[in-house]
């Protein structure tokens, strides 16, 4: 029962105002992007990174293990995640401020877009490759649906 009200609690929170759903996608999406620091972290640290790497950090790519070469892909994706998703929660935040609230799938697609995205690193750095490739799609059909409803509702009305 503890479990079904804190999840009551936390969609309240994330859906408590039209716009909230979008702020807290931007926010939750960002955050995606900070916790793909910590594997490339761990990896880096069981190659031995020293304050010498801090010249070329990237250079010691080949001495990553395995896991850690993918932890080093999954965050660069990441940032790549972000910066189409970015715009898309922006242009859905925007247009339920001027509108009103959107239609359909915009309020699941961008509480889902971080979920999947966070699902996504572990995935990638274990070499999931059908929950990883699952995640990157679903996450970036989410982004996709928020530019549409976006801009639909700015250009219609």
């Amino acid at each position: 029962m503890s479990i079904v009200l804190t999840a009551v609690n936390l969609l309240t929170l994330l859906t408590q105002a039209p716009a909230a759903p979008y702020a807290w996608s931007l926010v939750l999406s960002g955050a995606a992007v900070i916790a793909s620091i910590v594997p490339l972290g761990a990896a880096r640290s069981q190659a031995n990174f020293t304050m010498e790497d801090m010249k070329a950090p990237r250079a010691m790519f080949e001495r990553l293990p395995a896991w850690g070469q993918r932890a080093s892909w999954a965050h660069q994706n990441s940032f790549e995640a972000f910066t189409l998703h970015a715009p898309a929660a922006l242009l859905a935040l925007i247009a339920v401020l001027e509108v009103g609230e959107l239609p359909g799938l915009a309020v699941p697609a961008a509480l889902l877009q971080p979920l999947l995205r966070f699902l996504y690193l572990p995935a990638y750095v274990a070499n999931i490759a059908p929950l990883r490739g699952l995640c990157w799609a679903g996450a970036l059909l989410c982004t996709g649906i928020l530019y549409s409803e976006g801009l639909k509702a700015l250009v219609l009305g």
